[in-house]
């Protein structure tokens, strides 16, 4: 194989994998701020505990994990548009 495609292609994984963990952690960060205004205390019987921090923190993980993977894959579908023309 050639070593520039090599490196060529090396360097779009990498940079694809930076753009992937940065829009992940990006929409966890924005998941945790939507969910501040739930209220745990109807649901839960200490809202201020160490669980139901991690409860609030784990929610966000999922939360902003749906939504990650939405935006990566319509990032990667809108890239592929332009393969059909």
């Amino acid at each position: 194989m050639d070593t520039g495609l090599y490196d060529e292609l090396s360097s779009s994984i990498g940079s694809s994998g930076l753009v992937s963990m940065v829009i992940s952690l990006f929409c966890v960060a924005i998941s945790w701020w939507a969910l501040q205004n739930l209220k745990l205390d109807l649901v839960i019987r200490y809202p201020k505990s160490p669980q139901a921090r991690l409860l609030h923190l784990l929610l966000a993980i999922v939360l902003g994990h749906f939504v990650a993977g939405f935006l990566l894959d319509y990032l990667g579908w809108s890239g592929q548009i332009r393969n059909m023309f």
